[in-house]
C-alpha cells in the first residue's frame, strides 16, 4: 500500500479527488464558510493521517500541482488588460490604497508583538503575514524570522481573509469594487483573490494588483523597521 503511495498519480490524483469534491460541497451549501480550498486540505489531512500515509509520499505527486501556480497566475493578466481603463483612471487611489493597506498591516502585526511580548524572532515571523508566499519567505529569511511559522501565518491569514470578505463587505456596505478588491488582496493576498474572482472580475483584477504593489512595499518597509 505504502508502496503505491510513492507514485506521483497518489498524490496528484488525492488533490484532484479532494479539490472536486470541496467544489460540489461549496456548491451545496452555498456559503463561503464553505471554502473549496479548505475543504479540499481537510480532506487530504485525513486521508494522510487516516492511512498513515507519510507527507513525503504525498508531496512526490503534489507538487506536479504547482506547476499550474504560475499559468493561474499569469492568466490574472487577462483581466487586468480588460480592465486596464478602470485601473489607469484609478491609479493614484490604487497605489495609495496599497501603501496604506501595506503600513496598517506591519504597524499593526509590530504593535501587537511589542503587547504580548513576542520575541524579535517570532516578529520577524509575522510580520509578512499579509504578503503572497513568494514574498514573504524571503522577507522572513531575511528579517531573521522562522519561515514555516511565516508561512502558516500566511495561510492562516489567507484563509480568514476569503472567507470573511464577502461578508464583510456587506457590513461595511461597501459598494465601490475597486475598494473591494483593494481591500481584499491587501489583507489576504492570493487565497482572498480566489474569493475576489467570484465576487467579480473588477474585485478580482484590483486584488491582484493589490498582491503585487503591497508585496513590494512590505518588503521596502519591513527593511527599516
Amino acid at each position: 500500500m505504502l508502496e503505491l503511495t510513492k507514485e506521483p498519480f497518489f498524490g496528484f490524483s488525492l488533490c484532484m479527488f479532494s479539490y472536486i469534491v470541496a467544489v460540489r460541497i461549496n456548491q451545496k451549501a452555498k456559503t463561503a464558510i464553505a471554502n473549496p480550498l479548505i475543504i479540499a486540505a481537510a480532506i487530504i489531512i485525513a486521508v494522510l493521517g487516516a492511512l498513515r500515509i507519510p507527507l513525503d509520499h504525498f508531496m512526490v505527486g503534489a507538487d506536479f500541482v504547482s506547476m499550474f501556480l504560475a499559468p493561474a497566475t499569469a492568466a490574472l493578466a487577462v483581466s487586468m488588460y480588460r480592465q486596464f481603463e478602470v485601473i489607469k483612471k484609478n491609479w493614484l487611489p490604487i497605489v495609495v490604497g496599497c501603501v496604506v493597506g501595506a503600513v496598517s498591516a506591519l504597524v499593526s502585526i509590530f504593535v501587537c508583538c511589542k503587547v504580548f511580548g513576542l520575541s524579535e524572532e517570532i516578529t520577524a515571523s509575522l510580520l509578512p503575514k499579509s504578503i503572497t508566499t513568494a514574498f514573504a519567505a524571503k522577507l522572513s529569511e531575511q528579517l531573521g524570522g522562522i519561515v514555516p511559522v511565516t508561512l502558516a501565518a500566511v495561510l492562516v491569514t489567507g484563509i480568514i481573509g476569503a472567507l470573511t470578505a464577502p461578508y464583510l463587505i456587506k457590513v461595511f456596505k461597501i459598494n465601490n469594487p475597486i475598494a473591494s478588491g483593494l481591500a481584499i488582496g491587501a489583507a489576504s493576498h492570493a487565497l482572498g483573490t480566489s474569493k475576489a474572482i467570484e465576487i467579480g472580475e473588477i474585485e478580482g483584477t484590483l486584488s491582484g494588483i493589490a498582491v503585487g504593489l503591497c508585496g513590494l512595499v512590505t518588503v521596502f518597509i519591513a527593511i527599516f523597521l
